[in-house]
């Protein structure tokens, strides 16, 4: 394990200078200068300097993916091939092995269609250039084999340490995604569990406050609701937590005539069609809750009417009311609400729609449509709560 505050060390070879140490390979030219045995000494020496100093600049080049696949590598490299074939062409014998070295640095550039052409015909060169010296220090197919593996072997480390290097990268990028969506889900779930949960003690209470003094047994009863709604929100929002949270239009239904009764609302629901999945019963569980915390908080209605029309392929739910349009009250009623936004997103995800403004007679109309055979979903998909 990487000590904190450490860089971790990059996959593969650790870097440019690891390619530096084959630089050694030319020792065997400079001692026939350092011995006079080459002919114009200076010549070699100057031929030397540049091709290594060629080497080590499309080296590092080669390993800086901003600046390895540009017109400037492209051109130090055909100098550094340049400066390779006059020396093994003027001088032979060891200056030959500077054709591996030149296959090497071709591939730490090139990459993909261009690098086995490019390699066999330096390979073929080598060949043909040590057969034509005749006083090579090696059997030219050695020579010809060295040099084509050299840079073929190189490009493909570089290539798998790249490509580790991405799929390190990628899983990052999952990870991180992943953890945004868990914190979008959660923060989805709570806004709707807290929003609604909260809408319906507030309605309640004041239910309870305004029955005390006539009928005390309606305002326990209240009371006792306000327990209930309290003891509820406890259960879903540890679900929610957990991720295992799966609603019901059934259920949401349920509460729905009780937050609206208590607000003095009449709910009416009608239902028509064969039962639906659980992914769909959860989708349009939050479409109700949602409609409901908001008639309940925004519309002044007297009546809020709930119609599921249901097909062997699409389910519909309408909620209706009486009250204020849109443009009447601040709050998530208007169109393009924070909370019907997140509920057009999840919808949209699974397949849906959803529409919502003003309605046919008056008031405020939200309409969710859905396939019914949606396939069930993993946690944290469109099922497990709408946007904040």
């Amino acid at each position: 394990m990487a000590r904190a505050g450490k860089r971790p060390r990059r996959p593969g070879p650790p870097g440019p200078y690891a390619l530096v140490p084959w630089l050694l390979m030319g020792l065997g030219a400079f001692s026939n200068l350092w011995q006079g045995e080459s002919p114009n000494p200076w010549v070699g020496g100057l031929g030397l300097l540049a091709f290594n100093s060629l080497y080590i600049s499309v080296v590092f080049r080669g390993f800086d993916n901003n600046r390895r696949d540009t017109p400037t590598s492209y051109v130090l490299l055909a100098a550094m091939a340049a400066v390779t074939f006059g020396l093994a062409i003027g001088y032979g014998g060891s200056w030959l092995l500077f054709f591996p070295l030149l296959s090497l640095a071709c591939g730490t550039i090139l990459r993909g269609r261009r690098l086995v052409p490019a390699l066999a015909f330096l390979a073929a060169c080598a060949v043909g250039v040590t057969v034509w010296r005749g006083d090579h220090v090696s059997e030219p197919w050695t020579i010809g084999y060295g040099t084509f593996l050299s840079g073929a072997v190189t490009a493909a480390i570089l290539t798998l340490s790249e490509t580790v290097t991405e799929l390190r990268a990628t899983r990052q990028e999952l990870a991180r995604t992943a953890v945004e969506k868990e914190r979008l889900r959660f923060s989805r779930d709570l806004h709707d569990l807290l929003g609604h949960t909260l809408s319906v003690i507030v309605i309640k209470s004041e239910a309870a406050r305004r029955l005390a003094p006539r009928d005390i047994d309606a305002a326990i009863a209240q009371v006792t609701d306000i327990e209930s709604v309290g003891r509820q929100a406890l259960t879903e929002i540890r679900e929610a937590v957990t991720g295992y949270r799966e609603g019901s239009l059934a259920t949401e239904l349920d509460r729905a005539r009780s937050a609206l009764t208590a607000a003095g609302i009449e709910p009416v629901v009608r239902r028509s069609g064969p039962p639906l999945t659980s992914r769909t019963e959860a989708l349009l569980g939050w479409v109700a809750r949602e409609a409901v915390t908001n008639v309940v908080r925004h519309s002044g209605a007297t009546r809020c009417v709930f119609v599921v029309e249901s097909t062997p392929e699409r389910v519909r739910l309408t909620v209706t009311d009486d009250g204020r349009g849109p443009g009447e009250v601040r709050g998530t009623r208007q169109a393009g609400g924070t909370g019907l936004k997140g509920l057009t997103e999840r919808l949209a995800a699974a397949g849906g729609s959803l529409e919502s403004g003003p309605g046919a007679q008056g008031g405020f109309a939200v309409a969710a449509e859905l396939p019914v055979d949606t396939p069930s979903a993993p946690h944290g998909d469109p099922c497990a709560a709408p946007s904040p």
